[in-house]
């Protein structure tokens, strides 16, 4: 099975994958379609190696958001432009994997209307109080919720993304019932937890680190099954009574169906030559995100993967898009 570790370290592969298809370049500027509203996780790497991908390519690349519907309003656009390459989208596993199925009629058939190209970024999620939380660490803050059933509240980007996927997860795991309030993207509901009227966000880490850096929002948990890097002494879930516990985000650069294999192939290429850039990789990792790379089977392995493991989550939890 294709796993993560395998994945991220695709990237070291990446001078071999440069080469391959080096003759085609885009014609005219290219436009990366986001999902999400800005300040989110998908805008927030999307904006990173926007730069790094014009200067591989040689043509401008505007970043364009179009958030709504769990970022699947700009999956759809991505996935019915014309397959020249010049119009691609930075989706995550809910906005290409798990929310569509759930619609109805599904706006677009996962497996045949998009083509996976290469794994930009993964990151940890972290689980985040306001200051004003009488919650101290992940303990008890759960011990506060069992005590106010279904008083407390929780955030996400919309309904079915990873951040709602990971709050119910935890949610059935300490058996315990808060309320979900979905926003159109990662930005508003960083709003209102500052501002106190959100309980909890279980939310992408870089989102949250400047904040958590700053004091204006306490971090009771990191996701990862094992503690991150930038903040070693910030406990898992899993440690925290979980075992077991893993939900993470991660970010890859997708293209329409039937987009040419010359395409394709000079598309990872370039995102490989954009995550293994000396001065970039450093300014990746910096905030927060652990770098990808990787090539488009890898990319579509990790796809089905993830598809399968949330299919059978949202099975069991019944949830639902109305």
């Amino acid at each position: 099975m294709t796993t993560r570790r395998h994945l991220l370290a695709a990237a070291l592969a990446a001078p071999g994958l440069a080469r391959a298809q080096a003759a085609w370049a885009p014609a005219r500027p290219v436009t990366l379609l986001v999902g999400f509203a800005p300040g989110g996780g998908t805008d927030i790497i999307s904006r990173l190696l926007a730069p790094a991908l014009q200067a591989e390519l040689g043509q401008p690349i505007a970043v364009e958001n179009r958030p709504g519907a769990s970022g699947t309003i700009a999956a759809l656009a991505g996935s019915r432009a014309a397959p020249d390459g010049h119009t691609l989208y930075m989706t995550t596993v809910s906005a290409s994997a798990v929310v569509p199925p759930l619609m109805s009629p599904p706006p677009f058939d996962i497996t045949r209307d998009q083509t996976p190209i290469a794994l930009a970024a993964t990151v940890p999620l972290v689980a985040v109080v306001p200051p004003t939380s009488p919650a101290r660490d992940l303990a008890s803050f759960i011990a506060h919720a069992r005590a106010h059933p279904g008083a407390l509240n929780y955030s996400s980007s919309g309904v079915a993304t990873q951040q709602h996927l990971a709050a119910e997860l935890l949610c059935s795991a300490a058996g315990i019932r808060m309320t979900h309030v979905p926003f159109r993207g990662t930005g508003q509901a960083v709003n209102e937890i500052l501002a106190g009227r959100i309980d909890l966000a279980i939310d992408t880490f870089p989102t949250y680190l400047p904040h958590i850096r700053s004091g204006s929002v306490r971090a009771l948990a990191t996701t990862m099954p094992g503690r991150i890097e930038w903040l070693p002494d910030l406990p898992t879930v899993a440690e925290s009574g979980f075992s077991g516990f893993d939900a993470n985000v991660w970010y890859m650069l997708m293209g329409p169906p039937g987009l040419p294999e010359a395409i394709r192939d000079r598309w990872a290429a370039a995102v490989n030559a954009a995550l293994n850039d000396p001065v970039l990789r450093p300014r990746i990792k910096d905030a927060g995100f652990i770098p990808g790379g990787g090539n488009s089977a890898e990319a579509a392995a990790l796809l089905r993967q993830d598809a399968e493991r949330y299919a059978a989550l949202i099975k069991a939890s019944g949830i639902r898009i109305e």
